[in-house]
């Protein structure tokens, strides 16, 4: 497998933890988001969105949108489960996955921040505003749901922790206030004692010392 990312997006992040939890090798080829090169042509052809990641599999085939990506690792390499047995219980851990898909970071991904910043002339100021509305919103909503300890559904890691980790790791790139979220920062800390986040850090990817996108 070949997987398409760029070192701080906040999909791939959560793609290469995922394929780090389920013990998967795979092929890491940088997309650099700061030169364009995902309007290219060739990134294009792959996917046609020009979004990262993208997963390129065995057989050529090539599946986008990291939700995607993930669940289909769930549904071909069941082991570790990162969803529960149980029907509730995995509809309370996809709520928690969209709140921080849907609710949070579609509005704070790149090209929207780059559109707030060169089409809607926002200054430096008033995006980071914007940012840390939607932040702040969806990680109230969080922290009051979050009661069990280490990691977001209790003793077992789950898709939850998954897509919160990277959320947090951009939240404060963007030095958002993370003290008012003891449970979120709890869980953050439990899940970087493990190897398979660590792995998938932005700093500890080949792509890391380009020069970052801007926003």
């Amino acid at each position: 497998m070949e997987l398409f990312s760029y070192f701080r997006s906040t999909a791939a992040y959560r793609v290469r933890i995922a394929l780090n939890l389920k013990g998967l090798d795979y092929q890491l080829s940088p997309v650099d988001l700061a030169s364009g090169e995902q309007r290219g042509a060739d990134y294009l052809a792959l996917n046609p969105q020009g979004l990262v990641p993208a997963l390129r599999l065995d057989d050529g085939q090539v599946i986008s949108q990291s939700t995607a990506i993930i669940e289909w690792l769930e549904e071909t390499c069941p082991s570790p489960a990162l969803l529960p047995r149980g029907s509730t219980e995995r509809a309370l851990i996809r709520g928690w996955v969209n709140t921080i898909a849907c609710d949070i970071h579609p509005l704070n991904n790149l090209r929207v921040l780059n559109y707030l910043k060169n089409t809607l002339a926002l200054d430096e100021a008033a995006k980071t505003t914007w940012y840390h509305h939607w932040l702040q919103l969806g990680f109230e909503a969080l922290e009051q749901q979050l009661v069990a300890t280490p990691y977001c559904a209790g003793e077992q890691l789950s898709l939850a922790d998954v897509y919160l980790i990277p959320q947090v790791f951009n939240a404060r790139r963007f030095h958002f206030d993370m003290t008012p979220f003891p449970r979120i920062r709890a869980v953050c800390e439990a899940c970087q004692q493990l190897e398979a986040f660590t792995r998938a850090r932005p700093e500890n990817q080949p792509d890391a010392a380009t020069p970052p996108a801007s926003g």
